[in-house]
């Protein structure tokens, strides 16, 4: 981001990226919600005030990939039950309605995992869905970008970083997580593959608008994402 600020702290519409995802779960009615930190954990933190009666905050002390940060998430779930929405904190144009909806789909296919993705005119950059044959088209595996083959590099699909999971299932999947890959991280999106390997459900409900999947990460994505927050808000509901 070219900046001394954490990324997720940057201001869309006035408010850090981070406070528009967590809005967006409250009102899909998640909770308790986790929000794992590390670079500037405590100003973070601080930026919600005393707007914190449902949340927790899990320092990740290093950032080993999306698998790690999720495992040290759940740390503090231990005691629950059901199901886990696992968010990204600079992918703050998700609307509570998507998520409804994803919660919905998950719960109605008693699916261990649903990946909410998105169809991408240019795709690149972000990991690609692999599903299965035949007519339901579950999902069989994610493959990261750099990871992927030419021909995988050209399935449209992508993977939005935002999951569903039955949680204990998760928590079971997670420890069997390995860092072999050319990041040499722990993937979260290998646990989607270890769902379909069980042969328990993995469903995929793509974005009805792919612009509410945009991750931020740099000055120009931030730019887009305001122009688009601007134009939805006149739009009205």
């Amino acid at each position: 981001m070219n900046s001394p600020l954490a990324k997720v702290l940057h201001p869309l519409a006035g408010r850090p990226l981070v406070h528009h995802v967590v809005a967006s779960a409250r009102r899909a009615g998640t909770g308790p919600i986790a929000i794992v930190v590390g670079h500037q954990a405590e100003a973070v933190r601080a930026s919600f005030g005393g707007d914190e009666a449902d949340l927790v905050f899990v320092h990740q002390a290093e950032r080993l990939g999306t698998g790690h940060a999720t495992s040290v998430g759940l740390s503090v779930l231990e005691n629950q039950s059901g199901d886990v929405l696992v968010l990204c904190g600079d992918v703050p144009l998700l609307r509570p309605e998507t998520l409804g909806e994803l919660i919905r789909r998950h719960r109605s296919a008693a699916a261990a995992v649903t990946v909410l993705t998105a169809i991408m005119g240019d795709p690149s950059g972000y990991g690609r869905v692999l599903r299965e044959r035949g007519a339901r088209g579950r999902v069989a595996a994610i493959v990261e970008d750099a990871d992927a083959t030419e021909t995988e590099r050209a399935i449209p699909e992508i993977n939005s970083g935002t999951y569903i999971f039955a949680l204990d299932f998760l928590a079971r999947a997670i420890l069997r997580l390995q860092a072999e890959n050319r990041q040499g991280e722990y993937y979260l999106t290998d646990v989607v593959a270890m769902a379909a390997a069980e042969n328990r459900p993995a469903e995929a409900f793509p974005a009805p608008i792919p612009e509410e999947v945009s991750g931020i990460n740099n000055p120009a994505d931030l730019s887009r994402a305001e122009a688009y927050f601007a134009a939805r808000e006149m739009e009205g509901p």
